[in-house]
């Protein structure tokens, strides 16, 4: 698969008939929700669920959602969405990237960027992420270095640090 960054975290998704708008294709927020779901999915796997937020009173909320629709998923498509921890300033802030491929014809449907802030749940306030956060997404940030840069022709080039 092309993606984008190495050991990327990723979920497989298929478009079903109610993720399809009136012009044929997956609706633009459908997408927003597969972002959520493989966000989610991957805060799980690193041990950093609901019940541990609750635990915690924090949480990390969406802040900004970047998205650049690349094609069109339609009914039926097996698709993989992979996401990156790439920033964090283990205080506040957390950056993730997201690539959406179609793997049948190896096609990369969506390119995103989501920035999350820690918060305290009781107050919904920023608030400083505690050790927990620091701990559990510090294993899994894959800094911006070693990425892959597309140019408008669409050809990859390794970024240099």
């Amino acid at each position: 698969m092309g993606w984008d960054r190495a050991t990327p975290f990723i979920i497989d998704l298929q478009v079903n008939v109610e993720d399809i708008d009136g012009l044929g294709h997956a609706n633009n927020a459908v997408y927003v929700t597969w972002l959520e779901r493989c966000a989610w999915r991957h805060s799980q796997r690193l041990g950093l669920d609901l019940v541990e937020y609750r635990r915690l009173d924090r949480a990390m909320a969406v802040v900004r959602h970047e998205i650049d629709y690349l094609a069109a998923a339609y009914e039926g498509d097996e698709l993989q969405l992979a996401t990156w921890i790439v920033d964090w300033d283990q205080r506040l802030k957390m950056t993730r990237h997201f690539q959406l491929v179609r793997p049948s014809d190896n096609t990369t449907l969506l390119r995103a960027q989501t920035t999350f802030v820690c918060i305290e749940l009781s107050t919904g306030r920023p608030k400083r992420m505690p050790a927990e956060f620091i701990e559990g997404y510090g294993v899994a940030l894959n800094p911006c270095g070693s990425e892959l840069a597309r140019d408008s022709g669409g050809t990859s080039n390794i970024l240099a640090n």
